[in-house]
């Protein structure tokens, strides 16, 4: 009886772990394709490939927080917090929040301002997304969505 006990405990478990895991892919995607459909732009899928990449980055970033971006052969968008425990989906609305700077007809932001991840995020050609997210060490969040391919190519428009 207690190792049927255990084996059930196991399978609960296992359960929960695969929805949570399908839930924060969830978190990063719906905002990123929500996004995207507004301009016309299929949706992105996950990759755990991208998602392992991301995740490797973010825990290097986990001493220091910095917004340093990591130079791979991915697209990045990069966010980081204090104060609160930010979400996957405070990140993706901050960058999605830049498209009231973009022009679309002349392909560029306002004066003064950051469109380059709002950009990122409805970039056409781009398809697929792995993201992490770390608290640091000084207690703040770090997060880092990757993109497949990746975009934001000097004089051409993402959409």
């Amino acid at each position: 009886m207690m190792k049927m006990c255990f084996m059930w405990l196991v399978l609960v478990v296992s359960f929960l772990q695969l929805c949570t895991g399908q839930d924060l892919q969830t978190q990063y995607l719906s905002p990123h394709n929500d996004a995207r459909s507004q301009v016309g732009v299929g949706p992105l899928v996950w990759d755990d490939t991208v998602a392992a990449y991301a995740q490797s980055y973010a825990n290097q970033r986990m001493a220091d927080c910095a917004l340093q971006h990591s130079g791979g052969q991915y697209g990045e968008n990069i966010f980081e917090g204090q104060g609160a425990e930010y979400t996957p989906a405070d990140a993706v609305n901050l960058w999605v929040s830049e498209k009231q700077y973009y022009n679309y007809n002349s392909n560029s932001c306002a004066q003064g301002q950051v469109c380059g991840h709002y950009t990122q995020v409805v970039w056409r050609n781009s398809q697929k997304l792995g993201c992490a997210r770390v608290k640091c060490n000084n207690s703040g969040i770090f997060i880092t969505c990757n993109y497949d391919p990746p975009g934001n190519y000097v004089g051409h428009k993402p959409y």
